[in-house]
């Protein structure tokens, strides 16, 4: 007697609905698109603090404090993808469907927290030292 084997091609490449590959896509579409508003909301953040403070910040504007400027845009970028961190094992949890209706206030809340460090660093810790 033989057994009885389902004829179905197996393709290693596509992957089943509700995979972790697909929840990771599906992450990546909501947070990546935001990720623009983000860096948008914190160079508004350090725009303000040049126009205000223009006389002040105004020697600070040269080649060598470059570097530091984008150091610290790749922590705050670092930082903003520790939503992953959340976001995944929750897409993968049987809380999915409330959850990706919801994860908008972990943008919002995570945005105005990046907000209020970006504001308390150049004022504690920019703003004093440059001359």
């Amino acid at each position: 007697m033989e057994a009885a084997y389902p004829a179905q091609p197996q393709d290693f490449n596509t992957a089943p609905n509700g995979s972790f590959r697909n929840r990771f896509a599906d992450s990546a579409r909501f947070w990546e698109f935001r990720r623009l508003f983000y860096n948008l909301a914190l160079a508004i953040v350090v725009l303000v603090w040049i126009a205000i403070s223009w006389p002040h910040f105004r020697p600070a504007f040269v080649l060598s404090t470059l570097f530091p400027l984008l150091a610290l845009a790749l922590i705050a970028n670092l930082f903003y993808s520790a939503a992953y961190l959340l976001d995944i094992p929750m897409l993968l949890s049987p809380f999915s469907a409330e959850w990706k209706r919801r994860r908008w206030i972990l943008w919002t809340v995570g945005t105005l927290f990046a907000i209020l460090l970006a504001n308390y660093w150049i004022a504690d810790e920019i703003y004093p030292f440059v001359r």
